[in-house]
């Protein structure tokens, strides 16, 4: 038998062996956000208290991280915590792709452009299986570990929404697309902003709820249903406009449907917003139940297996330091 194949059969193998299969419930979600403002104590506590209340009563499983550039308040709940990515996994493709295009000293080609406008507007995953195949697993795993993203872990067997991530290791990409100081140039920014801010009036739930007038959100959402742990809703977004910028992450599993799942979300949108922004009047309400699909994203097929928590040849650069012991 080649080599190659045997050293393919024996990894899927020893997946097979690490993958477990927990036990599906509905947990019920910390209830212990903290947020921390050097210069603004009283922003951090007044946000501490109102994240406690969005999520008081609310049940499944919630991790958040928020920043604001202008006041440096940073929130978090366990932001440590793993998620299936499901759709979210898309940013980090989009970024992988803008800084293949660079460091090849050009823009996007058309067949990027061509492949990175649906996965994002629409969340087109026929165009993100094809990014994933084109980009590897090496520069995505090196794409992770320039970002910080290194509790990040890509999708065994080519399944791309099984990668696991967190709402700390989100909150990293997301600034990557925010700050001056990323990998990304302010053309890839630009860029990669722009096609977030573009996305389907279907599929704009989550963060922006409760955003003020003359706002801008870039987001992107992931929703996926599995038999353990019920639905993943995950919602990122940027928010720039009127000389501020703030990115929210939230991700949570273990609701008991989607449209549950993403109220969630929401109530926690609601209370950064409101926060941040004392004083404006909110723009954006909550989701009428009667516009969620209710339907997966499809970023899993619904036989796949669930993937292992953290074998070592999935973990950010793990591929390139095989190449190279190799």
């Amino acid at each position: 038998m080649p080599r190659t194949r045997t050293l393919t059969t024996l990894t899927l193998a020893l997946a097979a062996l690490l993958t477990t299969t927990p036990t599906a419930k509905a947990e019920a979600a910390p209830r212990t956000p903290a947020c921390r403002a050097a210069r603004h104590p009283a922003l951090a506590g007044q946000l501490t208290r109102d994240l406690r209340t969005a999520l008081a009563g609310r049940r499944g499983t919630v991790s958040l991280a928020v920043h604001d550039d202008r006041t440096g308040l940073d929130c978090t709940l366990t932001p440590r915590t793993r998620y299936d990515a499901a759709s979210l996994v898309k940013v980090l493709m989009m970024e992988a792709t803008l800084r293949r295009a660079q460091s090849r000293g050009r823009g996007p080609t058309a067949w990027e452009r061509d492949n990175l406008g649906p996965m994002i507007r629409r969340s087109d995953n026929a165009a993100a299986g094809r990014l994933w195949n084109d980009l590897g697993r090496t520069r995505l795993g090196t794409t992770l570990t320039q970002a910080g993203a290194t509790r990040t872990v890509l999708g065994p067997y080519g399944y791309w929404g099984l990668t696991r991530t967190t709402a700390a290791d989100q909150l990293r990409l997301l600034g990557k697309l925010t700050a001056r100081r990323s990998f990304l140039t302010a053309t890839s920014r630009a860029y990669g902003l722009k096609l977030m801010s573009e996305v389907r009036k279907n599929q704009r739930w989550g963060v922006p709820a409760g955003m003020p007038r003359g706002l801008r959100a870039h987001l992107k959402n992931g929703w996926l249903p599995r038999a353990t742990h019920g639905w993943r809703i995950h919602s990122i977004g940027a928010f720039t406009g009127q000389g501020r910028t703030y990115r929210i992450a939230v991700l949570s599993h273990d609701n008991p449907s989607m449209a549950y799942g993403v109220r969630t979300v929401e109530r926690v949108a609601q209370a950064v917003h409101r926060t941040l922004n004392k004083g404006r009047a909110g723009g954006i309400g909550l989701t009428p139940p009667d516009e969620i699909s209710e339907q997966s994203d499809g970023s899993v097929p619904q036989d796949a297996p669930d993937a292992p928590e953290r074998p070592a040849w999935f973990a950010p650069g793990a591929a390139a330091r095989t190449a190279r012991a190799r």
